[in-house]
């Protein structure tokens, strides 16, 4: 089992990491690989809807979103976490995902999805939501834990005090992995989904 982990935060030990490494904890326990990239602190362009991606198969502009794709194709499950910023993700993570889900064309059906949010107080509830619809919109499953996958805290490393928090993470890594490994098992007894001809409509006719 290969997980992908998409940091949003800027900081470096912030509270975003201290939710991670919980999560790590399980995966090393368990041994499924992972792999961690670091997209919020990095300068990154939104999409500019020039479709491009459609014609040479990736992302026109030369960055960390084409270097993730494959990655991304390769994983069994994806975990993407953010702090949180005026009840949102952080905005260079939404412009990282945005281009990353919109220039890929390969099946992400059955690839397992986890979001985590982090915050000081509120705003939480709202950038979970924010993040699973790049799941949703994709048929990937979306792991839950025993409570909404989020963590509070301020300064950096404050996380650690949250302990039903770190509890939720660890709970929500065991998730997965059970989510990923019961997929793998599925896949392979009664193989895929049927997958119907895609239609697209338009509310102006």
């Amino acid at each position: 089992m290969k997980v992908l982990i998409i940091n949003g935060s800027p900081r470096t030990g912030g509270n975003t990491e201290v939710a991670l490494a919980e999560m790590k904890k399980i995966f090393d326990a368990e041994g499924v690989e992972y792999e961690t990239v670091n997209a919020g602190a990095k300068p990154i362009g939104g999409c500019m809807a020039c479709q491009a991606c459609k014609s040479i198969g990736k992302c026109v502009m030369k960055d960390i979103v084409n270097e993730t794709a494959p990655k991304f194709e390769a994983a069994d499950g994806v975990v993407i976490a953010s702090p949180v910023y005026f009840a949102s993700a952080n905005g260079n993570l939404i412009s990282f995902l945005d281009r990353l889900f919109y220039s890929t064309s390969f099946d992400r059906s059955m690839k397992v999805g986890c979001a985590v949010t982090v915050c000081r107080r509120g705003g939480n509830t709202a950038t979970f939501d924010e993040l699973n619809k790049y799941f949703t919109i994709s048929q990937m499953p979306v792991v839950s834990s025993r409570y909404w996958n989020m963590i509070h805290g301020a300064a950096p490393g404050e996380a650690v005090q949250d302990e039903e928090g770190l509890a939720t993470m660890r709970t929500l890594a065991r998730n997965m992995v059970f989510l990923m490994r019961s997929i793998a098992l599925g896949k392979e007894k009664y193989g895929m989904p049927e997958q119907e001809p895609f239609t697209v409509t338009n509310f102006i006719r």
